[in-house]
C-alpha cells in the first residue's frame, strides 16, 4: 500500500495538470507553500528525534551532507525539486540530467519512511504539486506524451523503490540511521527554500502564511 500511495502521487499531480490546464505555476504556490511546510514539520516533529536519540556530532555532519547534495543536484535540476521549472528553448530528447538529479533526490525521500512516522504523508504532500508543476513543464515546452509519461513513470517508481531499498536489511543500523541524516538535509534544503520562495519580495501574504500554519499544526497532531 505504502509503495501504490507513493507512486500515485506523481500520478495525480500529471492529472491534475491535464485537468486544470494552469498555465502560471503561481496558481498553486499556496499548495507548494502547504506542502514545504508539511515537509518540514514532519522532519522537525519526526525524523529529527530518530537521528538525534543518541546524540553525536557525526549525524549533524551527513545533515549537512544532504544539504550539500541537495545544491549540487539543483545544478542539474534547475529547482524542479522546489518547483521551479525553466525551458528557454523546445526540447524533444529525454532530459537526462533532470531524469538524474530528480531521480536521486526521490530515491533518498523512501529510505527515512516507516509505519512508526508520517514521512510518507509529508512525501504524498510534497510530491503532488511538484509532479504538477513538472508535468506543465512538459506539456509548455512541447516534449511529445511518450517523453512525458516515461519520464513520470520512472520518476514515480523513484521513491517507492528507495522504501524497497530500505525494507530489504541491505544496511546495518548504523548506515541507515546516515542515510536518513543526508535524507533529512535534503528535505530542510527543499522546504525551507520552498517557504522563502513562497513569499516574493519578502511581502507578507495572509493566504499562504495561513496554509503555512495549517500545514505545521496538522503535522504536529498526525
Amino acid at each position: 500500500m505504502t509503495y501504490l500511495l507513493l507512486f500515485s502521487s506523481v500520478v495525480i499531480g500529471y492529472a491534475l495538470a491535464l485537468i486544470l490546464k494552469v498555465k502560471e505555476v503561481k496558481h498553486i504556490s499556496i499548495f507548494l507553500a502547504f506542502s514545504g511546510a508539511f515537509l518540514l514539520s514532519v522532519t522537525i516533529f519526526e525524523l529529527l528525534p530518530e537521528v538525534y536519540e543518541i546524540p553525536s556530532k557525526e549525524i549533524g555532519i551527513y545533515i549537512i551532507i544532504g544539504i550539500l547534495l541537495q545544491i549540487f543536484l539543483e545544478f542539474f535540476s534547475k529547482g524542479a525539486e522546489h518547483g521551479h521549472v525553466h525551458s528557454h528553448t523546445e526540447k524533444y530528447s529525454f532530459p537526462w540530467l533532470l531524469f538524474i538529479s530528480l531521480s536521486i533526490h526521490a530515491l533518498l525521500e523512501g529510505f527515512p519512511i516507516a509505519e512508526d512516522n508520517n514521512l510518507m504523508i509529508g512525501v504524498i504532500v510534497h510530491k503532488i504539486p511538484i509532479a504538477l508543476i513538472l508535468s506543465l513543464f512538459f506539456i509548455k515546452a512541447n516534449y511529445s506524451k511518450t517523453v512525458t509519461i516515461v519520464f513520470l513513470l520512472l520518476f514515480a517508481l523513484m521513491t517507492p523503490l528507495g522504501n524497497w531499498v530500505s525494507n530489504q536489511e541491505l544496511f546495518t543500523a548504523d548506515q541507515e540511521l546516515k542515510i536518513s541524516a543526508i535524507t533529512i538535509g535534503i528535505f530542510l534544503h527543499v522546504s525551507t527554500t520552498i517557504l522563502f520562495e513562497s513569499s516574493k519580495n519578502h511581502k507578507f501574504n495572509l493566504s499562504k502564511m495561513t496554509a503555512v500554519i495549517i500545514a505545521m499544526v496538522l503535522a504536529y497532531f498526525l
